[in-house]
């Protein structure tokens, strides 16, 4: 199990303690993200004018929506990632096909050049048996 940890972090000018079994990198790249977000806020004419309320729903807003478009962009990826999956099935699957077709061209092929071997024999062996027919004769 992974050891439980306090950090200490600053998140729009305030300081606070974030603790979990998350390494203290990974607590503070959180915090520094929540913080970047208050700060894109900040640099906004209108957003000065806001409660503080207001202004942490909107910073809350802007977190949720970026979570939910990386969630929507994980399912697109593991959309792509199956359809490649069964594309690479598939065409494995094709290999193996054509690996056995291959194959049997291949004896096919060393059936043939047998069967020629032998038909050359035979005609070796027809032609001397007419020469020597003729000389018979």
């Amino acid at each position: 199990m992974n050891k439980y940890n306090d950090i200490e972090v600053i998140i729009n000018n305030k300081r606070y303690t974030l603790c979990g079994y998350e390494s203290e990198e990974y607590l503070q790249k959180i915090a520094t993200y929540i913080n970047s977000k208050h700060n894109e806020f900040k640099n906004k004419d209108a957003y000065k004018f806001l409660d503080a309320d207001l202004k942490n729903i909107m910073v809350q807003i802007n977190i949720a929506d970026d979570f939910h478009k990386t969630k929507e962009k994980v399912k697109e990826i593991e959309a792509d990632n199956e359809a490649k999956s069964n594309e690479i099935f598939d065409l494995k699957h094709e290999l193996v096909t054509t690996q056995t077709k291959l194959e049997m061209a291949h004896k096919d092929i060393e059936n043939l050049k047998a069967e020629i071997n032998e038909a050359q024999k035979k005609i070796v062996r027809l032609e001397t048996e007419l020469m020597e027919a003729r000389k018979l004769r």
